[in-house]
Protein backbone atom coordinates (compact mmCIF):
# COMPACT_ATOMS: atom_id res chain seq x y z
CA UNK A 1 0.00 0.00 0.00
CA UNK A 2 1.26 3.47 -0.87
CA UNK A 3 2.16 5.58 2.17
CA UNK A 4 -0.51 8.21 1.44
CA UNK A 5 -3.38 5.68 1.19
CA UNK A 6 -6.02 5.63 3.93
CA UNK A 7 -6.74 2.35 5.70
CA UNK A 8 -10.43 3.07 5.13
CA UNK A 9 -11.78 5.64 2.64
CA UNK A 10 -13.83 8.64 3.70
CA UNK A 11 -17.13 8.67 1.78
CA UNK A 12 -18.33 12.18 0.98
CA UNK A 13 -21.11 13.68 -1.10
CA UNK A 14 -20.05 15.72 -4.12
CA UNK A 15 -21.80 17.58 -6.91
CA UNK A 16 -25.52 16.88 -6.78
CA UNK A 17 -25.17 14.62 -3.77
CA UNK A 18 -23.37 11.72 -5.38
CA UNK A 19 -21.08 9.72 -3.09
CA UNK A 20 -17.34 9.70 -3.74
CA UNK A 21 -14.66 7.85 -1.86
CA UNK A 22 -11.61 9.76 -0.72
CA UNK A 23 -8.99 7.00 -0.55
CA UNK A 24 -5.74 8.86 -0.05
CA UNK A 25 -4.10 12.00 1.27
CA UNK A 26 -3.76 13.22 -2.33
CA UNK A 27 -7.50 12.73 -2.95
CA UNK A 28 -8.29 14.71 0.22
CA UNK A 29 -5.75 17.40 -0.70
CA UNK A 30 -7.28 17.82 -4.17
CA UNK A 31 -10.76 18.13 -2.72
CA UNK A 32 -9.59 20.76 -0.22
CA UNK A 33 -7.72 22.78 -2.86
CA UNK A 34 -10.85 22.85 -5.02
CA UNK A 35 -13.07 23.93 -2.11
CA UNK A 36 -14.50 27.42 -2.83
CA UNK A 37 -12.48 30.20 -1.22
CA UNK A 38 -15.63 31.82 0.15
CA UNK A 39 -16.44 28.67 2.16
CA UNK A 40 -12.97 28.10 3.61
CA UNK A 41 -12.75 28.18 7.40
CA UNK A 42 -10.53 26.97 10.24
CA UNK A 43 -11.51 23.31 9.69
CA UNK A 44 -10.53 23.63 6.04
CA UNK A 45 -7.21 25.26 6.93
CA UNK A 46 -6.31 22.58 9.48
CA UNK A 47 -7.24 19.73 7.11
CA UNK A 48 -5.32 21.30 4.21
CA UNK A 49 -2.21 21.82 6.36
CA UNK A 50 -2.44 18.23 7.61
CA UNK A 51 -2.71 16.85 4.09
CA UNK A 52 0.27 18.94 2.99
CA UNK A 53 2.29 17.67 5.94
CA UNK A 54 1.29 14.06 5.23
CA UNK A 55 2.30 14.40 1.58
CA UNK A 56 5.73 15.60 2.76
CA UNK A 57 5.94 12.63 5.12
CA UNK A 58 5.86 14.78 8.26
CA UNK A 59 2.72 13.18 9.72
CA UNK A 60 0.87 9.89 9.20
CA UNK A 61 -1.78 9.56 6.50
CA UNK A 62 -4.30 8.45 9.15
CA UNK A 63 -3.80 11.71 11.05
CA UNK A 64 -4.61 13.66 7.88
CA UNK A 65 -7.59 11.34 7.28
CA UNK A 66 -9.01 12.14 10.71
CA UNK A 67 -8.71 15.88 10.16
CA UNK A 68 -10.20 15.61 6.66
CA UNK A 69 -13.11 13.61 8.09
CA UNK A 70 -13.65 16.30 10.73
CA UNK A 71 -13.74 18.92 7.96
CA UNK A 72 -16.25 16.80 6.02
CA UNK A 73 -18.45 16.34 9.11
CA UNK A 74 -18.45 20.07 9.82
CA UNK A 75 -19.62 20.80 6.29
CA UNK A 76 -22.19 17.97 6.16
CA UNK A 77 -20.30 16.18 3.38
CA UNK A 78 -20.12 12.71 4.91
CA UNK A 79 -22.08 10.14 2.95
CA UNK A 80 -23.96 7.73 5.14
CA UNK A 81 -24.12 4.06 4.28
CA UNK A 82 -27.84 4.45 3.54
CA UNK A 83 -27.20 7.19 0.95
CA UNK A 84 -24.58 5.07 -0.80
CA UNK A 85 -26.92 2.08 -0.99
CA UNK A 86 -29.84 4.19 -2.23
CA UNK A 87 -27.77 5.82 -4.99
CA UNK A 88 -26.37 2.45 -6.00
CA UNK A 89 -29.86 0.94 -6.29
CA UNK A 90 -31.20 3.96 -8.15
CA UNK A 91 -28.36 3.81 -10.64
CA UNK A 92 -28.84 0.06 -11.16
CA UNK A 93 -32.58 0.58 -11.77
CA UNK A 94 -32.01 3.27 -14.42
CA UNK A 95 -28.86 2.04 -16.18
CA UNK A 96 -29.17 -1.35 -17.90
CA UNK A 97 -25.37 -1.58 -18.13
CA UNK A 98 -24.84 -1.52 -14.36
CA UNK A 99 -24.97 -4.98 -12.78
Amino acid sequence: MKPDMFKQPVSILVGLGFPAEIRSVMDAYRHLVEWPASLRDAAHSVALKACSAALRGEIEAETARGLFKTFAEKHDLLATETNTIAVSRLRRDRDPHVQ
